[in-house]
């Protein structure tokens, strides 16, 4: 009787269902945490420095996830309401705003379209390596995230047409418009535009001044 009691209790019974329970504690993880981060800078114990880079990210990771969510998790409120979770600030940043507190009231800055375009490529960036981490390797799981990714690119005034970003971006947009929407990239091409990400995210964070 003592080894029934002591026999481990399973949420899941397959692979598959198990990686479902992994993703719905990293999405309540992202919203607990956004909801700590936002009460933090709200209470300025946290730097708009630090806080901006943070909060640009878990947004980022955000959207991948909840992308990948999309049929099992088709409403974020409700899954809140399920796990009885009081987010409101965590709501209001990544389901209304969608992007930082500090570039949301940047308003009165001469540079807020420069500053929300930085904002917005940072987030792509993330969002685009997390979906090759998590293997959403379709086309029409990468080719939206690519795009907006070179949009806002397009959007930042102090970076040259011939910037390492766009080239490699408009590269690997022009070779997913080949390819069929239910076709993947395989291990090799998809480990090659993480490289390219990877390296494009640097070369851009090095591109910006200090203020940015």
């Amino acid at each position: 009787m003592a080894a029934d009691m002591a026999r481990e209790v399973k949420l899941w019974n397959d692979k598959r269902e198990r990686e479902m329970y992994d993703n719905f504690a990293d999405l309540f993880a992202i919203i607990r945490t956004m909801e700590k981060l936002e009460k933090a800078y709200v209470r300025d114990v946290i730097s708009s420095k630090d806080y901006e880079p943070e909060c640009t990210k878990l947004i980022a990771q955000f959207k991948t996830l909840t992308t990948s969510l999309k049929d099992t998790v088709p409403s974020v409120e409700r899954f809140m309401e399920t796990y009885k979770m009081d987010c409101p600030a965590a709501v209001n940043r990544l389901l209304v705003s969608g992007i930082p507190a500090t570039v949301e009231h940047r308003a009165s800055s001469s540079d807020v379209g420069t500053a929300a375009a930085v904002a917005e490529c940072v987030q792509h960036f993330i969002t685009s390596m997390d979906s090759l981490k998590l293997n959403m390797l379709a086309v029409d799981q990468l080719y939206p995230a690519l795009s907006d990714l070179l949009s806002a690119l397009n959007r930042v005034p102090q970076l040259p047409p011939d910037f390492e970003g766009k080239v490699k971006g408009r590269e690997w947009i022009s070779r997913l418009r080949n390819m069929g929407a239910s076709e993947e990239l395989t291990e090799q091409q998809a480990r090659q535009l993480l490289f390219d990400l990877d390296s494009s995210y640097n070369a851009f964070i090095n591109s910006l001044p200090k203020s940015a």
